[in-house]
């Protein structure tokens, strides 16, 4: 380890009681997306106590916050992502108590360095479970001026290198007519018996589609009683692929399905999505080599090849305007499932504490990486620029 990276290694040892008190009560107080006002005062209070500018309800939002810490030297702009919400009757079951609490603290342990050149960004990032606030960030130009941006995500194993799914959240509304359900069934149009051939015809669809598409749905609306011939029937799907342009094919096979559905009982259908689209996330590989060799630094060698994760994230759709990386950290014994209160109790348990120590300290060396060696930061991107 040189030097510098050893004067941030104790850096990490000395901030940690405080980021920790931070990471531990975001995580014993879980804020649902758009609603983390406790988590966003915690954090943004840290950060301006380390002598960073800070600005919240960045892009319109409430709960997103931008915060700078500018160097005396000149050089590239590094954001570390931050993210902070909750999952509705779990609580911190994703750990994002640690992944905002880490980018906060590698930020603060970077702005210690005297000869600190750039700027060194956090942007906080609300709602990642349900809406995925990143997608209004980079529609609002936020990541215009970023060099690189980076954050880790707790897991089951050390992976430097991820790639996630393409999403579309679809929402079919199906309208028939209603009638009385015995004495004018002829007259009635049933938007449910087109809903259940919709499902019909997408599990026929399931079987023909490659392993790494996913198709998901619900039905959330179905009819108001049982002697009334529904003339309203509604389903949310979630389709999922492993690149945008065979989501977008996907999608049109979907769509298909529902209009076929829908004239075998002469009903009508319409569509629209009622979510955010998520891009694939698209890992810098030469990012993620640097992150890798940091946590080679640290004496890790257990580090998985690269892997695509069965979700999606909104991460994704940052990686396609700026270099960027979403490595996984092993927490615990890395048994404990993602979406679980147990999950969310390893989060703000010893073990959680050890992870976040451990992801600052990786976060800052390559943070610092990027920011001081002009030729590395040249290559990513070299490289960004190659696939897109």
């Amino acid at each position: 380890m040189d030097a510098i990276k050893g004067f941030f290694n104790d850096q990490a040892r000395q901030i940690l009681p405080e980021i920790w008190e931070v990471a531990k009560a975001i995580g014993e107080n879980p804020e649902l997306g758009y609603q983390e006002h406790f988590a966003v005062g915690r954090l943004t209070g840290f950060l301006q106590r380390h002598g960073f500018e800070v600005e919240r309800g960045t892009a319109g939002l409430q709960t997103a916050f931008l915060a700078r810490y500018r160097g005396n030297n000149p050089g590239p702009k590094l954001a570390f992502l931050a993210e902070y919400d909750a999952l509705p009757g779990v609580g911190h079951g994703c750990g994002h108590n640690l992944i905002g609490a880490a980018s906060a603290g590698a930020a603060v342990i970077l702005s210690k360095s005297l000869n600190l050149p750039g700027e060194v960004i956090v942007i906080g990032t609300p709602a990642e479970e349900t809406s995925g606030a990143k997608i209004t960030l980079v529609e609002q130009g936020v990541f215009g001026d970023v060099d690189a941006a980076m954050m880790f995500h707790p897991g089951s194993q050390n992976v430097a290198e991820i790639s996630s799914l393409a999403l579309d959240a679809l929402e079919f509304t199906f309208r028939g007519r209603a009638a009385h359900a015995v004495a004018a069934t002829h007259y009635g149009i049933n938007a449910v018996d087109a809903l259940i051939n919709f499902f019909v015809g997408i599990n026929a669809l399931k079987k023909q589609i490659p392993d790494d598409a996913k198709i998901n749905g619900i039905i959330v609306e179905g009819g108001t009683a049982p002697n009334i011939i529904p003339e309203r029937a509604v389903a949310h799907f979630y389709l999922r692929a492993r690149r945008r342009k065979s989501l977008e094919s996907l999608r049109e096979q979907v769509i298909r399905c529902a209009q076929e559905a829908a004239a075998t009982v002469a009903a009508q259908v319409e569509w629209k999505k009622f979510e955010f689209s998520y891009d694939e996330m698209q890992s810098n590989a030469t990012l993620a080599d640097t992150f890798a060799r940091n946590l080679r630094v640290m004496g890790i060698e257990d580090i998985a090849p690269p892997q695509t994760a069965m979700g999606s994230v909104d991460m994704g759709n940052v990686s396609r305007v700026v270099p960027a990386i979403h490595p996984y950290l092993m927490m615990g014994t890395g048994t404990e499932i993602p979406h679980t209160r147990d999950f969310a109790h390893t989060a703000v348990s010893q073990e959680g504490e050890r992870l976040l120590l451990l992801a600052i300290r990786v976060l800052s060396f390559t943070g610092w990486d990027v920011l001081s060696d002009v030729k590395l930061l040249q290559k990513i991107k070299r490289e960004f620029r190659q696939r897109h």
